[in-house]
């Protein structure tokens, strides 16, 4: 499982936040089968890409949130609530599934 974590799901999952919005349904099966062979292998269940994408946005927007000086802190807003982020304005689908506007939706879910 330690080899798995280190070595493949490193690999698996670099920069996953930024290519796995607009990756295709067809990529996220492939990725997604290479990771059931690994638990056949190893004898265990191991998280899947979608969670591993979840829970490594939800961390990435925390810190974007709780640090004033990155570029994209005005960009997560929080509503008067404090309980939900600001949706953002998409036009196209390339920006809709890019990081911002997935990281609120996923925050606001």
């Amino acid at each position: 499982v330690q080899f798995y974590t280190a070595i493949i799901e490193s690999i698996l999952t670099s920069a996953i936040t930024v290519w796995f919005g607009s990756s295709t349904a067809r990529d996220r099966t492939r990725l997604q089968r290479i990771t059931r062979s690994a638990e056949r292998i190893i004898g265990c269940n191991l998280p899947s890409i979608q969670d591993l994408y979840h829970t490594r946005s939800r961390k990435r927007t925390a810190k974007i949130i709780a640090d004033p000086s990155h570029p994209g802190h005005h960009i997560l807003q929080a509503l008067p609530s404090g309980k939900r982020l600001r949706s953002l304005i998409t036009k196209t689908t390339r920006h809709k599934n890019s990081f911002f506007p997935r990281a609120v939706a996923l925050m606001n879910s």
